[in-house]
């Protein structure tokens, strides 16, 4: 609505990505302020509190009663966000608004069922949920092969010129990066705040990287994949980060709301389609390290039990392993988020070293 003003007014300000992507911050950081304290009240009338998984360590029992689905609340401040500052023809903005409401929806069709059935397996199967997100990935990827001008070259971090040219395959490549995004994010959300800062951060960088490529001059410059048109997504980034921090009021230690897949493997997905459209899938693993490092510890630990039999950690994903050897909550999740902030000032340091 705001890049309206530019267009129909000549209102010069709201012309500018940076200009907007500030207003976009702002307002769905308000909306997930005053949205979410609703949506608890809502949801403690509905008993709408996701069941505690039946393995994980036995101090999470204190948070049965917590509701859950906070991240249709952010999710829909950042849409709605969107829909005010964001020029609406672009491609890629498009392509974002599909990947975060698809997302929610399935996560959501998820959270439901698991409240309903006040079971954790009365969800989707995993079977089921990993083919919605096959459907919705390629979706995805195949709106952005035949309706953007993204490329289909394969780059990698450190170094300015394309591998390959992947082709047709490059459709199978990004709906990986963006199923694994989402579902990285998705295991790592078990602790109060642990995938909310790590998810700021990298958004943040995702954000800078997104403009840059987008930008004629900065790009050439810095040797960039040049991506024209995607950096309207940057009012997306910010007014995500917005409703992030909004959201985070509520569900830091101890947490209000919990924000259910409905928000983790919406903010996977999305942080997926942000690699994919700076054309730094690889770098992704470093933004999202922490992601990465706690599916990889699912991965060890399911492997080695079957190979083995015998357990890498005491309790995967990750952070179990640490509350198991008597880690305090707090010290685990500030201990996570300051090595997701190292690993994406690295992954910004990429930008010149190449």
């Amino acid at each position: 609505m705001f890049y309206l003003f530019y267009e129909i007014f000549s209102v010069n300000i709201f012309s500018y990505i940076t200009a907007r992507s500030g207003g976009a911050f702002f307002i769905g950081f308000v909306l997930s302020v005053y949205l979410m304290p609703k949506f608890i009240t809502w949801a403690k009338l509905k008993n709408a509190s996701q069941p505690i998984y039946e393995l994980a360590p036995k101090s999470h029992l204190a948070k049965i009663h917590t509701p859950t689905m906070g991240g249709i609340v952010f999710t829909a401040s950042t849409v709605i966000s969107t829909l005010l500052f964001a020029k609406l023809t672009n491609p890629y903005v498009i392509g974002a608004l599909i990947t975060l409401i698809g997302f929610c929806l399935i996560g959501y069709i998820d959270d439901y069922s698991k409240v309903a059935g006040k079971k954790n397996h009365s969800g989707l199967s995993p079977k089921a949920k990993l083919r919605l997100q096959v459907v919705l990935s390629f979706v995805i990827s195949i709106y952005l092969l035949t309706l953007t001008n993204l490329d289909t070259k394969l780059y990698i971090p450190f170094y300015k010129y394309p591998l390959f040219d992947m082709k047709f395959f490059i459709l199978f490549f990004w709906a990986i990066v963006i199923i694994a995004s989402s579902n990285a994010v998705n295991l790592t959300d078990g602790l109060d705040g642990l995938a909310t800062i790590p998810s700021v951060f990298a958004f943040v960088t995702l954000g800078i990287f997104i403009y840059l490529s987008g930008h004629a001059v900065f790009s050439e410059y810095l040797f960039l994949p040049k991506v024209s048109g995607a950096g309207e997504v940057v009012v997306i980034c910010a007014a995500l980060i917005g409703a992030l921090l909004g959201f985070l009021w509520y569900n830091c230690h101890p947490a209000e709301v919990f924000m259910g897949d409905s928000g983790s493997l919406t903010l996977g997905a999305f942080m997926g389609y942000c690699g994919v459209i700076s054309k730094n899938e690889f770098l992704l693993i470093l933004i999202g390290f922490i992601f990465v490092a706690e599916t990889l510890s699912v991965i060890l630990q399911v492997g080695s039990f079957k190979v083995f039999k015998k357990r890498v950690f005491l309790m995967a994903p990750l952070h179990h392993h640490f509350e198991l050897k008597g880690w305090v909550e707090n010290k685990i999740i500030i201990r996570f988020w300051m090595i997701a902030l190292i690993a994406n000032v690295i992954a910004l340091a990429s930008l010149k070293l190449r």
